[in-house]
């Protein structure tokens, strides 16, 4: 478990945690789309068994879930960001920062020399949340804006 000096931890997704976090993405979703259909999202209905193998991070105040985001594998050195969500009435507080800044220690730890992730277009909040931590625009297409961060790699003596 891992805590950012507050009351927030994060820490990997236990399979008693599913639910929860199924309940929080899509309310995430519900919110900006209005209703969801949750067939629509398949790799939630079993988060342990479709992230295997991948990073699925949970930030936890108390008994709360207060948000997710998980690094899946994209290409040999590119990672991907995905089901990044954090509780309406907890945003702004830098939870999503704190599992962005985990998620890319891992990505750094694993190898990966850069992330990407896509968001809606129209989710202005959401492209400047990216923008400010570092990711650059990379492509606007189909009404998703896909962003791309290059992380530093260090040089190891050889």
């Amino acid at each position: 478990m891992e805590s950012n000096g507050t009351d927030t931890v994060i820490r990997p997704l236990r399979p008693q945690d599913q639910d929860t976090a199924r309940r929080l993405i899509l309310a995430g979703m519900a919110e900006h789309w209005g209703a969801i259909d949750a067939t629509c999202n398949p790799d939630l209905k079993d988060i342990v068994a479709n992230y295997a193998g991948a990073t699925f991070l949970l930030a936890w105040q108390g008994d709360a879930l207060v948000g997710t985001g998980a690094l899946i594998h994209e290409a040999e050195v590119v990672a991907r960001v995905v089901r990044m969500s954090v509780a309406r009435a907890m945003r702004r507080r830098g939870i999503g920062r704190l599992i962005l800044q985990h998620l890319l220690e891992r990505a750094r730890a694993a190898g990966y020399c850069q992330v990407v992730l896509e968001t809606t277009s129209t989710w202005a909040e959401a492209i400047a949340f990216y923008l400010q931590q570092g990711f650059r625009i990379v492509e606007v297409r189909d009404g998703e804006t896909h962003m791309a961060l290059d992380l530093e790699t260090e040089i190891r003596p050889g």
